[in-house]
């Protein structure tokens, strides 16, 4: 059977050692929490939560509601920014969590998968990524919450 390494643990091997990034090895866990009291929330409205800084490694997530009425779904994701090289980054409603059902008052994962950012370090032009929750189906009343680990440094 073959020992293989990681590209983090490649680079502690080599000589002269490879520094891994803050945000790979050894960085701080940082949160970001965000809550919103939706008043009869409009299918399509989007609710900014927070801010994530430029180089932010995401961990891991959960978004949080109340039963926010009959044929009602959220998803997670990001407003448009620019990243660092000055390109155009359209918004993703749903890159980090699919829009579903939030019908009944439950906690779910968010960035649960690679596909939904799971791993990923946000690339912006220095003013962070706002991190959005678009209600859908129908409008919605009561509490939306986000909370998001990640590391910076």
């Amino acid at each position: 059977m073959a020992t293989v390494y990681s590209t983090q643990r490649t680079n502690n091997r080599a000589t002269p050692v490879a520094m891994n990034k803050a945000n790979e090895l050894g960085g701080r866990i940082r949160c970001a929490h965000g809550v919103y009291e939706a008043s009869s929330l409009a299918s399509g409205d989007v609710i900014e939560m927070f801010i994530l800084p430029d180089g932010a490694r995401l961990l891991e997530g959960s978004l949080a509601h109340d039963a926010l009425g009959s044929s009602t779904t959220l998803s997670v994701g990001y407003a448009a920014h620019t990243n660092a090289a000055g390109t155009a980054v359209s918004a993703a409603a749903a890159a980090y969590k699919a829009a579903a059902a939030s019908t009944s008052a439950q906690k779910v994962d968010i960035l649960a998968t690679l596909a939904l950012g799971s791993g990923t370090e946000t690339d912006t032009d220095g003013s962070g990524v706002a991190v959005t929750v678009t209600m859908g189906g129908a409008a919605g009343t009561g509490t939306i919450e986000v909370t998001i680990k990640y590391v910076v440094d």
